[in-house]
């Protein structure tokens, strides 16, 4: 689901470090958000192509490069899915279990998928208790707290509007972003995004006719859910920049807090279930196991093969699929200004992150900060 955020824990260490965002990949989460990721990038340039291939001359080429294609196209179709029908899994769990349940459920599914890995790859958790604290704190921004507020949320609104509330993680990204980072200043053109996707807002919510059939509690936890994904990655950016281990063994780390975490919660705020209904238990499950476990590898192989911009394109298609899924599989009512709203508000999205093209080409420098200083931008 948006954009994770992702944007996310990973890239945003690789953005603060100026490592190559090419290996930079976002830590499991709601949905993948395009926080501070700018339209092209030189990592995205500078991406080596895969073991193997060449410039094409020799016999077959042409074959394997349209086969690799299809291959990360095909790919990026499948997260687009998983992700868009996030929120319908969401809604159908919360018809059997209470919300804090259906979250405890899914982070629990998604950390054993990421610890099968780590034990296939037979990589190792951090060790560092500074690493597990700060790893602590995004677990809860990132995981534990807007996984459970869009749980809530849907008790109450749609699961198309709750999709269409995560588009706009990039939104308040860039707000807390301006206050927070000193190094990321508002142009006209991301303030401009800014107003329009606030816009979209409005028109989701039918603000002209004063928010009319609209649960602003149940909106209010969606939005606020969105909120969460850029104060985690602000948080992690300051704190867990430079640190040395993988991307797996972070996002690992952070899903057994997130799950230790939530098993605290539950309890004191929930009652046992009295039945586990198999369609709602299917759905927790693939939202655990698909949405937030194998996305992640998903999102990893993307990200490694045509870099961080293609990648994280797949936040504009989440709102789109979560809109269909809703109202093809549930039923879902959908009014006109809808989908209208979410248009906008993905447009205003891709306008806070978009750079403009420099007028002049750079002037060749010798000195090697500068190279570092490009891949932080």
């Amino acid at each position: 689901m948006c954009y994770e955020v992702a944007d996310r824990i990973v890239n945003a260490m690789s953005t603060a470090t100026g490592a190559p965002n090419a290996s930079a990949v976002p830590a499991p989460s709601a949905a993948p958000t395009a926080l501070s990721t700018p339209a092209t990038t030189a990592a995205d340039a500078a991406t080596p192509a895969a073991p193997g291939t060449d410039s094409g001359t020799a016999p077959g080429t042409g074959f394997a490069r349209r086969s690799r294609a299809l291959g990360w196209r095909l790919r990026f179709a499948v997260l687009s899915l998983i992700w868009g029908f996030s929120f319908l899994f969401i809604k159908v769990g919360t018809q059997a279990f209470a919300p804090l349940q259906v979250t405890l459920g899914r982070v629990t599914f998604g950390a054993l998928v990421l610890m099968a890995i780590l034990l296939v790859k037979r990589e190792r958790l951090p060790r560092s208790a500074r690493t597990w604290g700060h790893l602590a704190v995004a677990a809860f921004f990132l995981n534990a707290l807007p996984f459970s507020l869009f749980a809530y949320s849907e008790l109450t609104i749609p699961s198309t509007l709750a999709g269409i509330c995560n588009a706009t993680s990039p939104l308040w990204g860039m707000v807390l972003s301006v206050v927070a980072l000193s190094e990321d200043r508002p142009t006209r053109r991301r303030v401009a995004g800014l107003g329009i996707g606030f816009l979209g807002v409005l028109t989701v919510l039918g603000a002209w006719q004063g928010f009319a059939g609209t649960d602003l509690t149940g909106t209010a936890m969606a939005l606020g859910a969105s909120l969460c994904y850029p104060i985690g990655w602000i948080y992690v950016r300051r704190t867990l920049a430079g640190s040395s281990h993988s991307h797996l063994a972070m996002s690992s780390t952070q899903m057994l807090l997130a799950t230790a975490q939530l098993a605290v919660v539950t309890p004191l705020f929930t009652t046992a279930p009295t039945s586990l209904p198999l369609v709602p238990l299917l759905a927790v499950f693939a939202l655990g196991a698909l949405g937030t476990g194998f996305a992640f590898l998903l999102q990893y192989g993307l990200v490694a093969e045509v870099g961080p911009t293609t990648a994280q394109m797949v936040t504009y298609f989440v709102p789109v699929i979560a809109t269909a899924a809703g109202v093809a599989l549930l039923g879902e009512n959908l009014s006109w200004n809808t989908p209208l709203g979410a248009l906008i508000i993905l447009a205003g999205a891709a306008l806070t992150q978009s750079r403009p093209h420099p007028s002049t080409a750079p002037r060749p420098t010798t000195d090697p900060s500068s190279a570092t200083a490009a891949q932080r931008t």
